[in-house]
């Protein structure tokens, strides 16, 4: 661990001044100086923001904010039209904590989030991150706020050689050092943009950089090459089917379980997911059908753990039983409320021919 110590107002005065002229501009942010932003529109974004990109959140943000503008509308609403929603954006337990946790906020703090990291823990799907990402942006209180953004500048700021993740708990302790009482939303904000357009995660702009003076691995001229991280597991590959079946100009579409991979998405029917790939010419997992057309291939979906290798078969009804569930006409706006891998999956059909 590095023995150089950075006094805070080294870091925040410089950092601040920086952000009051080159702040990202964000549907969920108030204005640099404001001292606090709106709870719900700051913990709506930060779980939006949980492994994905600020230019792909924007408009899922805009979306919601127009649909359900309040923590008390978004607890009123069905669970099917918030999991519609939210497709596309990925990791859907987090859609699920999302209505949890807005409907714990309305039913039990009266439509108030708590303005504590310990209150906010509390919640569903409100983890230490987050916690402290509200406590400052939302309620102006001074709390810890790191993400992979701030983690890259202050490994940097202080040259931390030793690999990531097992350095995360210093980093934070670092952090905490660096933090001030003042303007803590703007300075976790600060951090943020900081590591995003300036301290990037190659070729870092350390020129422009208003905290180079401070910075050691500037001055040592290794910044791009910290952090340092593990070399990282390969995933593993599972298998599963998935059909898409017709009925005339209708597809079959299925709610799935509440819980478990895509829990309460709806999506194609598909088969449980296995280690190894189901024998040729067997269709586990599918609808009431004696005609499937051979799978002509796969399609690819990498999750955080495993990545997956889906057989797509199509198959149409030829005026056997309609099976129960939701039929939708065979276009864009069926793919339109489903999880990327069953969009790809309809893609697939349509490029070989079915559609």
């Amino acid at each position: 661990m590095p023995a150089k110590e950075i006094a805070p107002k080294d870091i925040a005065a410089p950092l601040l001044a920086w952000y009051d002229r080159s702040h990202r501009r964000l549907p969920w942010r108030a204005p640099p100086g404001a001292n606090a932003a709106d709870p719900y529109r700051v913990w709506l974004s930060e779980i939006m923001l949980q492994q994905t990109t600020v230019a792909a959140v924007i408009p899922y943000f805009e979306h919601f904010t127009a649909r359900w503008p309040t923590v008390e509308a978004l607890a009123a609403a069905e669970d099917g039209d918030v999991l519609a929603a939210w497709a596309g954006l990925g990791y859907y337990a987090r859609a699920r904590n999302l209505l949890a946790c807005a409907r714990a906020v309305a039913n039990d703090h009266g439509g108030y989030f708590p303005s504590t990291e310990r209150a906010l823990l509390g919640l569903p799907g409100i983890g230490a991150y987050t916690a402290a990402a509200i406590t400052a942006i939302a309620f102006g209180e001074r709390a810890v706020v790191v993400d992979g953004n701030v983690e890259r500048v202050v490994a940097r700021l202080f040259a931390v050689e030793e690999p990531l993740p097992g350095t995360k708990p210093a980093l934070r302790a670092l952090t905490d050092t660096i933090t001030p009482a003042a303007r803590a939303g703007d300075f976790a904000q600060a951090m943020m943009d900081l590591g995003a357009t300036v301290c990037r995660p190659k070729s870092p702009d350390c020129l422009v950089c208003p905290i180079i003076a401070a910075c050691d691995a500037a001055q040592r001229g290794i910044a791009d090459l910290l952090p340092k991280k593990a070399p990282k597991a390969a995933r593993p590959i599972r298998y599963a089917s998935v059909y898409v079946l017709r009925d005339g100009s209708e597809i079959l579409l299925v709610r799935r379980p509440p819980r478990g991979l895509l829990g309460g998405m709806l999506g194609l029917p598909m088969s449980e997911i296995t280690d190894t790939p189901a024998p040729e010419d067997t269709h586990p997992g599918a609808p009431s059908l004696t005609r499937w057309s051979r799978g002509e291939g796969r399609v690819t979906h990498v999750f955080t753990h495993f990545e997956l290798h889906l057989t797509v078969f199509s198959g149409d009804l030829s005026g056997t039983t309609k099976p129960a569930g939701d039929w939708r006409a065979a276009d864009e706006s069926a793919a339109r409320d489903l999880p990327t891998l069953f969009r790809k999956a309809l893609d697939f059909v349509a490029c070989i021919g079915d559609f």
